[in-house]
């Protein structure tokens, strides 16, 4: 099964961090991961530094998940659109749309 995660609530820093991340760190998530879309003041888990951020790109890196998007308007309006980590992208939804279509997701989970 492939999925991607949308994270919009105050407990996604909890739920990366202590719950999605170590399991795919420890290739025990169990899903294939297309994807991660962040939104509001989730966007600061995507600037360079964040541990969450480092993370997430050394997982991307791994070929662990293909995609890390942070909303284009979330990301301009906190003014972090030039510190993300390397390789995450910046869009709106016909952007995830697009850059999700090759991977098939099976599930859409929001968080």
């Amino acid at each position: 099964m492939t999925v991607a995660y949308v994270f919009t609530t105050t407990m996604s820093h909890k739920i990366l961090s202590t719950m999605i991340v170590p399991q795919l760190e420890e290739g025990r998530h169990g899903v294939n991961v297309a994807g991660m879309f962040f939104f509001a003041d989730n966007a600061f888990m995507l600037v360079k530094g964040n541990a969450v951020g480092e993370r997430l790109k050394k997982l991307m890196d791994q070929g662990k998940l293909q995609l890390l998007m942070a909303c284009d308007q979330c990301a301009y309006e906190r003014e972090i659109d030039k510190s993300l980590v390397d390789g995450a992208k910046i869009g709106c939804f016909p952007d995830l749309y697009a850059a999700l279509a090759p991977a098939k997701v099976d599930q859409v989970i929001t968080l």
